[in-house]
């Protein structure tokens, strides 16, 4: 599929989403958050891909915040419709069976913070600034920085930031568990890329076993989360990857992984 305001390049099971709006570093505006969606969808229905990372074009901004311009004169009406554009677009990420590295260069801030949350891992470049600054244009977040936000540092200290609108470092936002990773601006996609080459070699069933049992083990209370957690285990001895795995370690080999 051709986009506008997103580029998506596939290789050896690996497929990078980069916003391309450098312009306006990288802000998400409606267009831009429907590609982002449809690209998502793509990617889930293509077997080959394995792992996703998600950046941002040029070295300024992973994704700066929503596009001010187009919200400035937005209607109640209107604002609902994009936060619910916004909301389904994070959601497709948190729920893809594809684990999403973001690669955070510069600025992550509002949306650029709601997204690098819904992801489900994030490295950061030295320079990032990360933040949900909302409450400094008078609204509040809209695309789930509110609720993710605790999920990730804690209420109190999310409360903090989403009270002040205060932007942190990538030091700060390692600290609190924001982010899993810093390392420096001129090795952000090496790094991130290697991480994903090595996840992309397990496999993929359990990959999308894991992130689901995280995903929905966290939202559930422990007794229920650990029988959904017998069950997909369980359902593991059903699979080629499960007979591969274990053959392949009495054997004393690299195991080759099929998918299913």
């Amino acid at each position: 599929m051709a986009y506008k305001n997103i580029k998506v390049e596939k290789k050896e099971g690996i497929a990078t989403i980069k916003i391309n709006r450098p312009k306006v570093l990288n802000a998400l505006n409606t267009e831009t958050v429907i590609e982002l969606t449809k690209a998502v969808f793509e990617l889930e229905h293509d077997k080959k891909i394995k792992v996703a990372i998600l950046t941002g074009e040029g070295d300024k901004a992973f994704i700066a915040g929503a596009d001010i311009s187009q919200m400035a004169n937005m209607t109640l009406l209107e604002a609902k419709e994009f936060a619910e554009h916004g909301h389904n677009m994070l959601n497709s990420i948190e729920k893809s069976r594809l684990p999403f590295i973001a690669a955070v260069n510069g600025y992550a801030l509002g949306g650029g913070c709601e997204t690098l949350m819904a992801c489900d891992i994030a490295i950061v470049g030295k320079s990032a600034k990360i933040g949900q600054p909302e409450i400094n244009l008078g609204i509040s977040p809209g695309f789930g920085g509110t609720q993710r936000l605790p999920r990730h540092v804690g209420r109190m200290k999310a409360k903090e930031l989403l009270l002040t609108g205060r932007n942190i470092d990538a030091e700060e936002a390692h600290s609190i568990g924001l982010v899993n990773m810093v390392v420096d601006d001129d090795k952000l996609m090496e790094t991130a890329e290697k991480i994903a080459v090595k996840i992309a070699g397990k496999s993929s069933v359990q990959t999308n076993f894991i992130k689901a049992l995280v995903n929905k083990g966290a939202d559930i209370d422990l007794n229920t989360a650990n029988s959904l957690e017998i069950s997909y285990f369980s359902s593991s001895f059903s699979t080629h990857d499960q007979k591969e795995g274990m053959k392949a370690f009495l054997e004393k080999r690299k195991p080759v992984f099929k998918g299913k």
